[in-house]
């Protein structure tokens, strides 16, 4: 069964809230690809999960609040809150929305855009 966008979206935030990076891998496709501000595009689902294991090691903490999930066919647009802690025990905030698209149940793009890059 594929499941919907929606819940594979809420899905992927909790498992990025829960670091769960097993579970998230079963939510990306091969070739998908993520676009985060002030990086290089990072493409593939391998190299994906090694971006998200170095930014949980830079922020020990950081959950996101998902406030508004906007879905159109198979693309999402989530608007976000996220707090926590970086590595060197600063308080770390920020808003900002993520756009994804879905194909048969599985995240393809990711593309993440902030109201804050300063700390990055």
């Amino acid at each position: 069964m594929i499941k919907n966008a929606r819940k594979v979206t809420t899905d992927f935030f909790d498992c990025v809230n829960t670091r769960d990076l097993n579970q998230l891998a079963g939510l990306l496709t091969e070739d998908a690809r993520l676009f985060f501000p002030k990086t290089h595009p990072v493409e593939g689902k391998d190299r994906i999960l090694k971006f998200l294991r170095i930014l949980f090691r830079h922020y020990p903490k950081l959950i996101f609040h998902l406030l508004r999930i906007i879905v159109q066919d198979n693309q999402v647009a989530v608007h976000w809150h996220n707090q926590g802690m970086m590595r060197n025990g600063e308080p770390y905030e920020n808003e900002g929305v993520s756009w994804l698209e879905i194909v048969d149940g599985r995240i393809t793009f990711i593309s993440d855009f902030f109201k804050d890059t300063g700390k990055f």
